[in-house]
């Protein structure tokens, strides 16, 4: 099995990026508790499953970084017009 493609993850929704999250994490507890308790288990799914997470949390502050800039550039533009009409005044 290949690394996942990043591709995949930015067309999901952002609903679906906290589920996917969520269940990497319950994946990666279950491989921890199999590793803990001596249950035959294969080494290379905590590569693939971290590696996931780490692209899917990526993604998900790119988007919340992304909207803060949008609102960040809305809350200037809105300020800036306030103070050009104070000065007029």
């Amino acid at each position: 099995m290949a690394l996942p493609d990043i591709k995949d993850i930015k067309a999901l929704s952002d609903d679906d990026l906290q589920a996917e999250v969520l269940a990497l994490k319950k994946e990666l507890f279950q491989l921890r508790l199999k590793r803990s308790t001596r249950q035959p288990f294969k080494p290379h799914e905590f590569k693939h499953t971290k590696h996931r997470l780490a692209q899917l949390l990526t993604i998900e502050r790119e988007r919340q970084l992304a909207e803060a800039k949008v609102d960040n550039s809305n809350s200037s533009d809105s300020s800036s017009t306030t103070e050009s009409t104070a000065e007029e005044a």
